[in-house]
């Protein structure tokens, strides 16, 4: 063990400590379990939660942060309302951020940050997208600036997602199959644990009305991640056709589902936890954010994990193991080869992506970040390990990597 590493597992009365983390199920857009839930009533339900379950007193809390990436107003109003209905105080202020892909990484670090230099002892970061009722035109700009535009790099920001992935797969030759096995792995792995039921200790089930295509509506309870699919293959996926490109390689099948969902974590001074008593569940270390070329912004956590070790002192041996977003199978598996992670490892104890990622369970973009903590949590406590880190790539060319504790 290095001399970084016991200096990090080390506990003191100035840690951001985790208090309580929880995420709601991933569910499929337009399709899935919160095809009729507005995304302001999933993340009530998490907000609530960690603090009910702790039995904190909601008055405690100072701040909150929401990450939302696509959201009518800029999120602000939904926050608010969500909040408010969660039985949080209106004395208690909020806000939203947006780093597209890791909004709930950013909104976390935020108040972490907020904590760390004595503005507030008790908050919470958040993250929350239904892309059901945020994803269409209205998010859309009517134009952008030619005279930005001529800036090449600028122009690059607006590549669509699905053709960066493209440029990634063409600059470094990254075949179909390649690909293919890449997204067939992360669905074995994610319908395993969940046939386990190990993801039932992250989740919490929310009862929500759907409405029947013939009008009749009905409640129902949302305890499990609707779009990972059980029994899919290397053959299964190469059936299908290129979505963004004719002659293209990424497909609906190896990049991740668009999804709603909802996470929070509950952030306090080590020593303010201790004296009201809450539990401790991780620690908070240190969120470090970088840039990348637009064009293939999805390379992001091949940059932005090596910058956050360094920050901290760390070798990649020193991390017991590693959550790395699969907004594509492209970019995820090319940083993992240029981490040198091994990617293609089967089971539930690798190095990366344990039980699976967004290609199997969904990608609600403002979500992500922070329910990939609430997962990284859980694997920790369930395979009794210590230090991990979580990374994604960042639409507009970004990656930003976080590294946390676990002491369950």
């Amino acid at each position: 063990m290095s001399t970084a590493r016991t200096r990090i597992l080390e506990k003191n009365d100035d840690d951001v400590v985790i208090v309580s983390v929880v995420r709601s199920a991933m569910t499929k857009s337009k399709r899935g379990g919160f095809k009729d839930t507005r995304p302001e009533e999933i993340l009530m339900n998490v907000l609530k939660h960690t603090y009910t379950s702790t039995k904190l007193d909601p008055g405690l809390i100072e701040d909150i942060v929401v990450g939302n990436v696509l959201p009518p107003s800029g999120g602000a109003s939904i926050a608010r309302m969500a909040a408010i209905a969660a039985g949080i105080p209106i004395e208690t202020p909020i806000s939203t951020v947006n780093r597209q892909c890791a909004s709930g990484l950013t909104a976390v670090n935020q108040i972490a940050n907020s904590i760390k230099c004595g503005q507030i002892d008790i908050g919470i970061g958040a993250g929350v997208e239904s892309m059901t009722f945020s994803f269409g035109p209205a998010a859309i700009p009517d134009g952008f600036s030619e005279v930005v535009c001529k800036t090449q790099e600028a122009a690059h920001c607006l590549i669509p997602m699905g053709i960066t992935s493209e440029n990634i797969a063409s600059d470094y030759n990254i075949s179909r199959k390649t690909q293919d096995t890449f997204a067939a792995i992360s669905c074995q792995k994610a319908a395993a644990a969940q046939t386990a039921k190990l993801f039932e200790p992250e989740i919490l089930p929310i009862e929500v009305t759907q409405e029947s295509p013939d009008g009749k509506k009905e409640t129902v309870l949302v305890d499990r991640d609707d779009g990972i699919r059980d029994g899919v293959t290397v053959e299964s996926l190469s059936k299908l056709k290129p979505a963004f490109k004719k002659d293209g390689s990424t497909t609906a099948g190896n990049a991740s589902q668009v999804t709603d969902g909802a996470a929070a974590v509950l952030l306090a001074r080590r020593s303010v936890a201790k004296q009201l008593g809450l539990p401790i569940v991780g620690k908070f270390v240190s969120v470090q954010a970088v840039g990348v070329p637009p064009r293939i912004m999805g390379v992001g956590p091949a940059y932005a994990v090596p910058h956050l070790l360094k920050k901290n002192g760390l070798n990649m041996s020193d991390i017991d193991f590693f959550e790395i977003n699969e907004a594509f199978a492209s970019q995820a598996l090319w940083s993992c080869e240029k981490l040198g992670l091994p990617w293609n490892e089967t089971g539930l104890h690798g190095k990366v992506n344990r039980w699976g990622g967004a290609i199997a369970l969904g990608h609600p973009l403002g979500c992500t970040g922070a329910r990939l903590i609430s997962t990284g949590l859980n694997i920790a406590k369930h395979d009794d390990e210590k230090l991990f880190v979580i990374s994604m790539g960042n639409f507009s060319g970004m990656g930003v990597a976080g590294l946390f504790v676990n002491e369950q």
